[in-house]
């Protein structure tokens, strides 16, 4: 898309306030100056606002309403996200084209590699959004991706390392019962010394009340599915090389799902001294 000779229609409001969240994010946006300059640089006036999303969105949303017409929307968000300013932060302009793609792709466009607005095709629903959006990480919120899982392979999915990506993930249970336990094992030992009963009877940490024998055996079930899964992602990927261990994004949205159902259980979970 261009705005030097054609005029785009205005976009909706909301979209253009998502927009804003997004490209003035509290915590991974830009800054209030760096948000100032390009105003200013592409002839939009500043506004007031209690913080820089509302003050971006207002920003543009006035312009839009003075022009009738998105330009000056196309205009910034063209301007903030030109690949120059993300030479050496490459993950943050994977992001934000992400983030922004979400939120585009409900009106027909996306952010591509260039970091200008091209066509693709509109969706309706917020499924239909993270399939075209074409963002692994897209996919993944609409899951409901545990924290605790994003928390450790952000960066690799961001770098659409996958490999990488499903290595860390799985790290990501075994810290999480050190951190419960301060217990210092690694491994199959880990998970025996606080999912099984051992010599107390009672697994120092527990999924459910142990009475019966179908809650002793989910126990069980439960302590083995962790081991199997370090067995399959963490200890294999740790050892050979990437090119004999090829992870699709389908097999790393089935990991990263059945990891995120392994740390609610542990949310839940009664932890013994």
């Amino acid at each position: 898309m261009t705005t030097a000779k054609k005029t785009f229609d205005p976009w909706p409001g909301a979209t253009v306030t998502a927009v804003a969240d997004i490209l003035a994010d509290t915590v991974e946006g830009l800054s209030g100056r760096e948000i100032g300059l390009l105003l200013a640089g592409i002839g939009i006036a500043d506004a007031d606002g209690p913080n820089k999303r509302e003050r971006l969105a207002r920003a543009l949303l006035l312009r839009q309403e003075r022009d009738r017409a998105s330009n000056c929307v196309v205009r910034f968000i063209t301007e903030a996200m030109a690949p120059v300013r993300y030479a050496r932060q490459p993950g943050v302009f994977s992001r934000r084209r992400d983030d922004l793609n979400e939120v585009l792709v409900h009106i027909g466009l996306r952010v591509n590699d260039a970091g200008k607005l091209a066509r693709g095709t509109a969706a309706s629903t917020l499924d239909e959004a993270a399939r075209h959006a074409n963002s692994l990480r897209a996919e993944l919120r609409r899951r409901g991706t545990h924290p605790k899982v994003l928390e450790y392979c952000t960066q690799e999915i961001l770098a659409k390392n996958a490999f990488h990506a499903s290595l860390e993930a799985a790290k990501s249970v075994f810290d999480r019962l050190r951190q419960l336990t301060g217990e210092q094992l690694d491994g199959a030992r880990l998970v025996d010394a606080v999912l099984m009963p051992g010599a107390a009877g009672v697994p120092r940490v527990s999924i459910n009340t142990g009475v019966t024998t179908t809650e002793r055996d989910e126990q069980k079930g439960f302590a083995s599915l962790i081991k199997g899964l370090g067995s399959m992602y963490r200890n294999p990927a740790a050892h050979d090389p990437r090119l004999n261990r090829p992870v699709g994004d389908e097999e790393l949205l089935e990991l990263l799902t059945t990891l995120s159902m392994i740390h609610r259980r542990l949310d839940a979970a009664r932890t013994q001294p």
